[in-house]
């Protein structure tokens, strides 16, 4: 195992922070990995620094699921184009379809084997990278469910962190970050469940994303500012930029549902996507209302999107929230009406499969586009080095 970090990574502009959250959402990775990409060549363009990546301007990332791999790679210095690859070349492999005949034999009947997503993470982030390797240009904070506690496991290598102490036997920095991402990733039905040996004690993480984390965007905020996290990032409009990307809203919109429909099967079969989307909202509605929103669109027709609330000056931090919402008229706002089909639309919603890839991208360069520097005035300046 490498050398533990000893020290927080200095800020990349005095007296600034900035915090970099990424949702979950399967294959739908590939549209944030598109806005990340407009940001990081309007980055590149701005600093005439033709290979900066994204940790030379962040200085925390987050992520859930899918988007723990992304910030995973964005933590340790990668470029967009490299984690883009992977999803890419290494997708098919990583959504191989389980046989029929294997799927029965186990209970659950898990769609996809764990073996090949494994050895490429293994590969990809390499086998002997640990949570607290001092590789990391950025902090990185993971969110993982503890199916053994029930409990949300936000998992951060900040190494002034409670759990993260170098004396504790079960010191969260020793874990493989392969198995870090892997246990984040582990979609209940979608693949088996990650078995993780921490302290002497053996636990089972599933995927991130049945927390109320799928959006780690504001729990990304208070790990960085809580006493209790013992970060203690300074707060301000001008001191803290949180910027949030999604992988697309995916709102069951049935205009002709009637109450005799929505018999048990179609109560088991909805209820999971409604509540993943709710608290996606509800993480984004938290940061509006917290912090001073520049970009966004309209969370509802009552509120709109909170950009123009009195007292900017006294929130805590500038927020922007990049996403698509992957419906008919969302589509069609994006200028993407020509994928607004009923089976390109019903693609775009799936979290696993590489049947849409091609399409999803083009949504992601279309949010892409609405990424501007401008809203980001306050947090000029990258590091010096890469």
């Amino acid at each position: 195992m490498r050398e533990i970090m000893e020290l927080v990574p200095d800020a990349r502009v005095a007296g600034q922070r900035r915090l970099l959250a990424l949702d979950g959402g399967g294959i739908r990775g590939v549209l944030s990995l598109e806005v990340l990409s407009a940001l990081e060549t309007k980055l590149r363009a701005k600093y005439k620094k033709p290979d900066l990546v994204l940790s030379d301007y962040f200085d925390y990332f987050a992520g859930t699921s899918t988007g723990a791999m992304i910030a995973s790679g964005l933590a340790l210095g990668w470029p967009v184009e490299r984690l883009m690859r992977i999803y890419t070349e290494r997708g098919p492999e990583m959504f191989e379809t389980l046989p029929f005949h294997k799927r029965v034999r186990t209970l659950l009947g898990y769609r996809f084997p764990s073996a090949k997503l494994a050895a490429g993470m293994r590969e990809e982030y390499g086998a002997d990278t640990y949570f607290g390797d001092a590789d990391f240009k950025s902090l990185l904070l993971v969110v993982m469910h503890n199916a053994n506690t029930d409990s949300a496991w936000p998992l951060s290598n900040n190494p002034l962190a409670k759990y993260n102490a170098a004396s504790r036997d079960d010191c969260n920095l020793r874990l493989p970050l392969w198995e870090v991402v892997r246990a984040s990733t582990a979609a209940p039905l979608i693949y088996p469940p990650e078995p993780v040996t921490l302290g002497g004690r053996d636990f089972v993480f599933v995927d991130g994303a049945i927390t109320p984390y799928n959006n780690p965007a504001f729990q990304l905020y208070t790990q960085a500012t809580l006493p209790e996290y013992r970060l203690c990032w300074p707060t301000g409009v001008d001191k803290m930029l949180v910027v949030s990307v999604g992988t697309g809203m995916t709102p069951n919109v049935q205009p002709e549902l009637r109450a005799r429909d929505m018999h048990a099967l179609y109560t088991l079969k909805t209820l999971p996507g409604t509540l993943l989307g709710g608290a996606v909202q509800h993480q984004d509605l938290s940061c509006r209302t917290v912090g001073h929103c520049v970009h966004g669109a309209p969370l509802d027709r009552e509120i709109g999107n909170l950009s123009e609330g009195a007292g900017a000056e006294d929130r805590k931090f500038t927020y922007a929230r990049y996403n698509a919402t992957l419906t008919i008229g969302g589509l069609e706002e994006l200028g993407l009406s020509h994928l607004s089909g009923r089976k390109t639309l019903a693609g775009l919603h799936r979290v696993a499969g590489m049947s849409h890839i091609n399409e999803l991208r083009e949504v992601g360069r279309a949010v892409g586009r609405q990424v501007s520097l401008d809203a980001f005035s306050n947090f000029e300046g990258v590091a010096t080095s890469s």
